[in-house]
């Protein structure tokens, strides 16, 4: 069985994650190598989305796809009779942009290319760890030997292991890409949410409540995708479909070319922060940095991987560090007690949405987003420090309907649980 030399790093996955720490830790100089079951060109199959302000200030407006300045958000009126207030818009005054999933992909490709980083095709079978190396045994033989493993092969990772918190809340999506009878969107226009449901009936509207997501692409295409914020157990796909098809019929918008239907995606929302003792890393989706109040991961791979690849090339100046010393040190710096205890609150604020009825779900959503810009933004991108993200929570609870205040306040699930996590984070 065939054996390679040792590098520094040795990083499992080929999606964003996974590129995005390697091409960090090849900005540090060190040796890294790329396992993954994929090819690392081949086309990723979802949509990435993020504010205009956090793409500018990490200097990639020019990996953007499109970028609306006319973002809003529809949160109705919440009766069943027509009413003057159903087609209000909320409007966010703030840019939202969509990558262009090549360029992203090639951004990051090409950095790791211009350092050297060496990459295998095959799975990752088996692995032994002691007091120097990190070894990993590939479906086709080879042994790969780092002094770092780092696992970002997604949310079931391959070898990293996390905490067992019950049932975990899925977002769901179903959406198409197509030109319709007439324009279900203005010009321009890009809607975060449209919680309207004026096309649904009373008994429905008992059901968990979904929401749309669209933007217009420009010469007649629209993007259009039903999504389910989050529950356990999730929404079926059919069930997604067939809310977007009442939607549609409703406003009188028929499909006259379907380019392209997006089968849904199952992203995890509320996953455990992953076991910080191991002697490995691992980061993305493997490493819980979904966004629990938005799903939102891409910024925070980017602002992330570079703070994270200087902590592990600092710690790798010792040249008797362990893996497992070495992986302390990068668990130290991904999840520090902070962000570990923000995270605690924003899967508390999740636990409640998901228990909301349709009604307060909207009531929520329309104070959430009369907040100060840079409050419900820094929320959503997860940029507010712990006190600030403190004072936003107490703000909108303080300024909520008494409806939204009771579902705040009622404890039915693990929201003790999280409140404690909050207080003691895991160690």
């Amino acid at each position: 069985m065939a054996t390679k030399a040792s590098v520094d790093a040795l990083v499992l996955g080929a999606g964003p994650g996974a590129l995005a720490i390697a091409s960090a830790l090849s900005k540090e100089k060190l040796r890294v190598e790329v396992l993954a079951a994929n090819d690392p060109k081949d086309p990723w199959p979802y949509t990435y989305g993020i504010w205009g302000e956090e793409v500018d200030e990490l200097g990639l407006g020019h990996l953007l796809e499109h970028r609306w300045v006319n973002t809003v958000s529809f949160f109705g009126a919440g009766s069943l009779e027509p009413s003057d207030d159903e087609n209000r818009a909320t409007r966010h005054a703030h840019d939202y942009g969509l990558f262009d999933k090549r360029k992203l992909q090639q951004h990051w490709i090409k950095q790791c290319d211009s350092a050297s980083v060496k990459w295998h095709r095959g799975k990752a079978t088996e692995l032994e760890i002691d007091n120097f190396f990190s070894t990993v045994t590939t479906s086709n033989g080879i042994k790969l030997k780092a002094r770092l493993l780092i696992d970002a092969t997604g949310y079931e990772p391959v070898f990293l292991k996390a905490p067992n918190h019950g049932p975990i809340a899925i977002q769901t999506c179903y959406g198409i890409v197509g030109r319709f009878n007439r324009p279900p969107l203005d010009e321009g226009q890009f809607v975060l949410m449209d919680y309207r449901c004026d096309h649904l009936t009373k008994e429905e509207r008992e059901e968990p409540p979904t929401f749309l997501y669209a933007m217009d692409m420009g010469n007649g295409r629209f993007f259009l995708e039903e999504t389910s914020l989050g529950l356990s157990p999730p929404l079926t796909l059919e069930k997604l479909q067939s809310r977007l098809d009442q939607r549609l019929a409703h406003r009188g918008l028929e499909i006259t070319s379907l380019e392209h239907e997006e089968l849904g995606l199952f992203l995890p929302m509320n996953l455990p922060v992953p076991d910080l003792k191991q002697p490995i890393l691992g980061f993305g989706g493997s490493a819980a940095m979904v966004h629990p109040a938005s799903g939102y991961m891409v910024g925070g791979l980017l602002r992330r991987a570079p703070v994270l690849a200087k902590a592990i090339a600092r710690a790798m100046l010792d040249k008797s560090a362990t893996p497992a010393d070495l992986a302390s040190k990068g668990w130290a710096a991904l999840w520090p007690k902070e962000l570990r205890r923000k995270q605690a609150l924003y899967q508390f604020g999740l636990e409640k949405l998901m228990r909301f009825e349709e009604t307060q779900l909207r009531s929520f959503f329309i104070g959430f987003f009369e907040l100060p810009k840079e409050q419900w933004y820094g929320f959503l991108t997860n940029t507010l420090s712990l006190n600030e993200l403190v004072k936003a929570m107490w703000t909108m609870f303080v300024n909520a309907p008494w409806s939204v205040r009771w579902g705040l306040m009622e404890m039915q699930g693990r929201e003790l649980q999280l409140l404690w996590k909050f207080l003691k984070p895991q160690k």
